[in-house]
């Protein structure tokens, strides 16, 4: 005779193991499109407009202007120079002692309610309890190096939002950076450069692929036992 699970029972336990699968698994990286933006095409100039061969009208290109990335689809180099010291401390104790007792009632100068001898009612209770907390924590980060990106918005007021990533493959590894945020135009420098710290909303990512990457990342088990959820 085999026993049936009710279908809701059945849910319940659905929802559990996917509750722990998605315990072990790690946080993945947030979608986002990081593919350079081209620039928009130029109009067609009518068939009767008549170009030289230095200036053309299509190209809206200025004698005069400088190299500093302005409009949509040009590129900005980001000089990443980054670095970041972190520590903190915390310590916690606390104490508490409690005590009371209960005296046997009399009555006419006699205790009663007295068995063997002993009184029923008198009681002492005592309570002592006491916790010490100490943690400490420190983490330091740097990334140095260059990376081109481009300009896939213009905002109203002026600012450039950009976005780029770099892969580099060697041998069965492969690394990338991936950079986003907001350049505002007058800090870009004559170089057409622009250094990480003045990057608002910065959203740096490196990391890498391949076979070393997984040697370096723990297993499903070891991250489970890892997680949140797990009560020891």
């Amino acid at each position: 005779m085999t026993a049936k699970l009710s279908p809701m029972l059945r849910r319940a336990a659905l929802a559990g193991v996917l509750a722990l699968l998605g315990a072990c698994a790690s946080p993945e990286t947030p979608i986002r499109d990081w593919s350079a933006t081209l620039p928009p095409e130029p109009p067609v100039p009518p068939a009767e407009a008549a170009n030289g061969a230095i200036y053309q009208a299509a190209t809206g290109l200025s004698l005069f202007g400088d190299v500093k990335a302005r409009r949509v689809g040009d590129t900005l180099i980001i000089q990443l120079a980054e670095r970041t010291n972190a520590s903190t401390s915390a310590s916690t104790s606390t104490s508490k002692d409690g005590s009371a007792s209960i005296e046997n009632p009399t009555l006419s100068g006699e205790q009663f309610l007295r068995g063997d001898e002993f009184p029923l009612f008198q009681s002492e209770l005592s309570a002592s309890r006491e916790f010490e907390g100490e943690g400490d924590s420190a983490q330091s980060n740097r990334v140095d190096g260059n990376i081109a990106v481009t300009v896939y918005r213009r905002l109203p007021n002026g600012n450039l939002l950009v976005r780029g990533e770099k892969w580099i493959t060697v041998n069965q590894g492969r690394e990338y950076l991936r950079v986003a945020g907001i350049v505002r135009p007058a800090d870009i420098r004559a170089d057409n450069s622009v250094p990480s710290f003045k990057l608002a909303d910065a959203q740096i990512e490196y990391s890498g692929r391949g076979a070393l990457a997984d040697a370096n990342r723990q297993g499903w088990l070891s991250r489970f036992f890892n997680s949140p959820i797990f009560p020891f």
